[in-house]
């Protein structure tokens, strides 16, 4: 029933100057794969076929890297190195990838209200690509979440547990365990104080959203630094009994900073050896 992911893509990458500079952090790579090749396929595993990208200014490498490359695959034609185009050759070919522009940021809410013209009138799945999700023992963490969405046909948010000094980063769910891991939720609040955060159960990059989340996000108005968020919608929902929080199965890299994005790449290396 999951058809369609957006993938919010218009941050700045601050973290990461100056190679941020003229490159998209989205296409900063572990390994030899771009970050948001990594969602992409996971989003493809999870069964989305139609991948809605949320660009900005100096993002054009993305486009570009979801696009075949004549010039460049004529230069390697015959020679080993073409197998190294295998995967992303495979998501060209059976995935419909479309784009626009989130022209100010204004937050992740914003950047998802800016989707709707490219997701219409169904759920979809969000995917933060610096958020870099693995499952050695099974399936993708969206794909997990879309088998809970067949089940409870609401929204749900990914999350996981995080030190107590550290909720000040996250939003922050309060919830109610109704199964093993799955939460149904009652109130979430946006970067708490330490002192006033409701539990240490943080909400990571990884969102399945009803598709009347839009009409919601047009009412939400902007909170802190003029940002509209996605917290604040969801919050309207969990109102009417209709947000889900689920702790998911594997593990997350956080790769918006440089320690988590060393840690992910050292993962991946020795997985390789």
């Amino acid at each position: 029933m999951i058809k369609k992911c957006l993938f919010p893509a218009a941050g700045y990458g601050t973290r990461f100057l100056p190679a941020t500079k003229a490159m998209p952090k989205e296409m900063l790579p572990i390994l030899t794969k771009p970050l948001i090749q990594y969602g992409v396929e996971e989003a493809k595993e999870a069964g989305c076929s139609i991948m809605a990208i949320i660009t900005g200014r100096g993002k054009r490498a993305i486009t570009d890297h979801f696009d075949i490359s004549y010039e460049l695959e004529h230069q390697i034609k015959g020679t080993s190195k073409e197998n190294l185009l295998k995967e992303i050759r495979a998501l060209i070919e059976n995935c419909t990838f479309t784009y626009t522009r989130q022209n100010e940021m204004k937050g992740l809410g914003d950047a998802i209200l800016k989707g709707e013209p490219l997701i219409g009138n169904e759920p979809f799945g969000v995917i933060l690509a610096d958020d870099l999700c693995v499952n050695s023992r099974g399936e993708s963490v969206l794909k997990q979440m879309v088998k809970l969405y067949n089940k409870y046909q609401c929204s749900i948010v990914a999350i996981e547990e995080v030190e107590k000094d550290e909720v000040y980063k996250y939003g922050i769910i309060e919830a109610t365990e109704i199964e093993k891991d799955i939460f149904m939720v009652k109130d979430m609040v946006e970067k708490p104080d330490i002192d006033k955060a409701p539990s240490n159960l943080a909400i990571i990059g990884r969102y399945i959203l009803s598709n009347d989340i839009f009409k919601i996000l047009k009412d939400t108005k902007p909170g802190k630094n003029g940002e509209i968020q996605i917290t604040d919608a969801l919050k309207e929902q969990t109102k009417q009994g209709k947000v889900i929080a689920y702790k998911f199965k594997g593990k997350r890299f956080d790769c918006g900073n440089v320690d988590g994005f060393v840690e992910a790449t050292n993962y991946f290396y020795n997985q390789k050896i």
